[in-house]
Formats: structure tokens, sequence, C-alpha cells
């Protein structure tokens, strides 16, 4: 299974499953939801076209408490949540070609604020985003099953792991 981009420092801690349908990815997603330290993480997603990055986004939105229609950030790159106990920022690079929209469009004040982030295709932002806590890579293999590997980039990342892991 491949890694995130290598501008990626080395990964703390490496956790690997397989999802064999949609109902185990609402599961992972519902296991992470329960992690105390997803509240304030940074979490990209890597992966094809198809993996199942925003529908894995979905699931944890869900999760999380989430209401109402959740879209994809595709066009508009960012897309803001609330929940009474939690801000969630869900970007998609897909269609990030200038640094200067970074601070044209505020992310520098929104990775500094408290809350969950989560990136798609966060190699097109590389090198005005923050470390991650979880990297998160998902594959299809030929059975269309998704293997996954979520690596921790930082203490937090670890934190959370380790909750899973548990």
């Amino acid at each position: 299974m491949s890694t995130p981009p290598s501008s990626s420092p080395h990964p703390l801690e490496t956790y690997h499953c397989i999802w064999h349908s949609e109902d185990e990815t609402q599961a992972f997603a519902e296991a992470l939801a329960a992690q105390p330290a997803i509240a304030n993480a940074f979490v990209t997603l890597h992966g094809d076209l198809g993996a199942g990055k925003t529908t894995f986004v979905r699931h944890l939105l869900r999760a999380l408490g989430v209401q109402g229609r959740i879209k994809s950030p595709t066009y508009a790159v960012v897309e803001p949540h609330e929940t009474p106990q939690l801000a969630i920022w869900h970007f998609d690079f897909y269609r990030f070609d200038d640094p200067r929209e970074w601070e044209d469009a505020g992310f520098r004040d929104i990775f500094a604020s408290p809350g969950l982030k989560l990136a798609e295709w966060p190699e097109k932002a590389a090198g005005v985003t923050p470390v991650a806590d979880l990297a998160i890579r998902i594959e299809v293999n030929f059975d269309a099953q998704r293997l996954v590997c979520v690596q921790a980039l930082t203490p937090a990342g670890t934190s959370i792991l380790q909750g899973l892991s548990a």
C-alpha cells in the first residue's frame, strides 16, 4: 500500500484495515468520531478518484452529528459544518492551483482555529497546510474492497490511532 506524499513526516504509528462494504466504512467513521482528540485534528485523505474519500467524510460528519445535506467541496474548495459541540471544515484541494488562494480564502485562519479539518487531495496544497495528525489512504482492490492505511503523523494523531486500535 502506498504512503502519503514524500513531504509528509515519517508516521509515528500505522493502522491497516479493509472495508468490505459501505457499512464497514460507516463503522470505521463512527469509531473515529468517538475519539475525543478528533475534535481538533487535521486529517488528510488520499486516494484515486472514486476511492471513497467523500463517502467516508459523509459518514464521519454524520457520526459527529452534522445534520442536513453534506455536499462535496470540489468547486467551493471548502465546506464548513457545525454541530453544537464542534466546528468542522471539509476541504477538497483537487482544483487548488495557486498558493495565494490559501491567504486570500482565509485558510490560514481556519487552520489556526479550533475544530476538525478534513482535506481531500492535500498534495495539491502541499507546502501551505500544516502537518496532518492523521493521513488516511484509501485504495480500491480488485474485489472493490477498500484497502485502508491510517498513519499518525503527530502525537495527537497517535492518540487517535491508539483509541481506534483499542
